[in-house]
């Protein structure tokens, strides 16, 4: 009698169950990985803080916002400005990269930004870039644009909670820094 073949498959009673803290990644060593492994690493934390930052999500943590940040705009060569717009809870509605630049600056239009708030009906929102120099430090042009984008934002009650400028050398926090 011939039976047909079974597939193997794994039995309940022989996972073990990881503990909550457990740290797979703790034995990994980051100069050992190759480009394909260092690729893909990056795609599974982009993947993590995109979920993070769905639409409906409250913001985890400004840690995660930051980092999140830091992958969109990581590999960027250009400056690119956007905004990440948020409910009267301060839940994500989404994100958006607004303004496209040059390698030392983008142009930005308040005027734009209001619509965008608008048209999303955001309550509050948080602005970041990058500078593909690498050094994260705002410029007096960053903090100016800053200042004339919440004043704009004002008019219409959506609050700028922060601006985030990232870099491959760190981030920095406008709130942080008393600039918001």
């Amino acid at each position: 009698m011939n039976l047909p073949k079974m597939k193997p498959t794994l039995i309940a009673s022989n996972v073990v169950p990881l503990k909550q803290d457990t740290n797979r990644f703790d034995q990994v060593q980051l100069a050992l990985l190759n480009q394909t492994e260092q690729v893909a690493l990056i795609d599974m934390a982009l993947e993590l803080l995109t979920l993070r930052h769905q639409p409906g999500k409250s913001l985890c943590s400004p840690d995660d916002t930051r980092n999140f940040i830091r992958l969109l705009l990581s590999e960027v060569k250009n400056e690119v400005f956007g905004a990440i717009f948020l409910d009267n809870k301060h839940h994500v509605i989404c994100h958006e990269n607004l303004f496209y630049g040059s390698l030392t600056s983008a142009s930005v239009y308040p005027r734009v930004v209001v619509q965008q708030a608008m048209e999303h009906n955001a309550a509050a929102l948080i602005l970041f870039h990058n500078h593909p120099s690498g050094y994260p430090e705002p410029s007096q042009a960053d903090i100016h644009i800053t200042k004339r984008l919440k004043d704009s934002l004002e008019l219409i009650d959506v609050r700028v909670l922060d601006h985030i400028v990232v870099g491959t050398q760190g981030d920095v926090a406008f709130s942080e820094r008393g600039l918001i």
